[in-house]
């Protein structure tokens, strides 16, 4: 038996994690068509016709509606014996990668938008250790090492304010790593003996400028204690919003002293890019094809028509081929 099906604008990629093969979490699959997922290379994810779209193109033209695993695990699978017999060719005659916006309706957050008006007058930045206190910011890396190993006074001041203290933060984190040596690995070596959090460093052993300022504001927090009252500077878990002892995230920091919510984002162009060494950044978009798909069952005369009179029956004009897209059945042939 032979079942002939065309398909347009069929999505070669897919935006969830997990497995159709497996029951769904509780919260559903988790959305990764997001900037900051496709960020890495692993949640790009590049979708073929496989023999699963094959059985549940089949399950569908017979009108069984259910996920794929659930048919496949119930006791009248109409294919259960069948699977093994059934073949397929996909024929793309036109590929297209297009820019694609993708819709999130679980409503992920800017990570480095806010909304509502900035409140300049809360008393993290209004106290009187806050010049102190911020003040950390300010020191060059040389001077923060030795505020970290001496504990030396700071005179160093920023403007204490919200949008000046994120902007500080990030210059720090444009700022490239440094070997870990010297008078760097000595404040390296006290704030992590100091805090179980602290990581500040990559891969090759090399330290992030950033982990150092922000755990010095950690180490500015405790230092402070003995001389103020340094409550109205801490959340109820105890850390400072928005930064822990590695870094920061824009949008937890302004959280806290803005008006407004933090800004939700409803979709993104769905691209991940990718530095190849010789040809530079690479873009890779989402894949849409157009063509056939051939499938052919190696079963009897009569099994056949049987299938034809349930896909007759069914009654199914068109549906998805894969992810979105249009594909309907143009030909069976017994």
């Amino acid at each position: 038996m032979k079942i002939t099906i065309e398909y347009e604008s069929s999505w070669r990629n897919s935006f969830l994690d997990g497995s159709n093969n497996e029951a769904l979490p509780n919260a559903g699959r988790k959305f990764i068509g997001s900037m900051t997922s496709l960020g890495k290379a692993e949640n790009f994810k590049e979708r073929d016709i496989s023999l699963d779209t094959v059985m549940g193109v089949l399950n569908r033209l017979i009108g069984d509606q259910r996920k794929l695993y659930q048919s496949r695990t119930a006791e009248n699978y109409y294919f259960k014996d069948i699977e093994d017999v059934v073949q397929f060719e996909d024929k793309p005659s036109v590929i297209n990668n297009e820019m694609t916006f993708i819709r999130n309706i679980t409503g992920s957050t800017d990570q480095n938008s806010f909304t509502g008006t900035v409140k300049i007058n809360d008393p993290i930045f209004n106290s009187s250790y806050s010049e102190e206190f911020w003040g950390v910011l300010a020191l060059d890396l040389s001077q923060l090492c030795k505020f970290i190993n001496d504990d030396i006074l700071i005179e160093k001041k920023i403007t204490c304010e919200p949008l000046s203290v994120i902007e500080r933060l990030e210059e720090l984190h444009k700022l490239k790593v440094i070997e870990n040596e010297g008078e760097v690995k000595t404040a390296f070596d006290n704030l992590n003996n100091e805090f179980e959090k602290f990581k500040g460093l990559n891969n090759k052993g090399l330290i992030f400028p950033i982990s150092l300022y922000c755990s010095a504001l950690y180490l500015q927090l405790q230092r402070l204690t003995t001389r103020f009252d340094m409550s109205s500077a801490k959340t109820k878990a105890g850390g400072i919003s928005g930064i822990s002892n590695n870094g920061f995230t824009k949008k937890d920091f302004m959280a806290r002293y803005t008006t407004g919510d933090k800004k939700k984002i409803w979709g993104n162009p769905y691209i991940h890019e990718q530095f190849i060494k010789g040809e530079g950044k690479i873009k890779h978009l989402m894949t849409k094809a157009s063509g056939k798909l051939d499938i052919e069952l190696n079963i009897s005369k009569d099994e056949g028509h049987e299938l034809i009179q349930l896909i007759e029956n069914a009654g199914v004009s068109s549906f998805y081929l894969g992810k979105k897209g249009i594909a309907y059945v143009t030909k069976i042939r017994a």
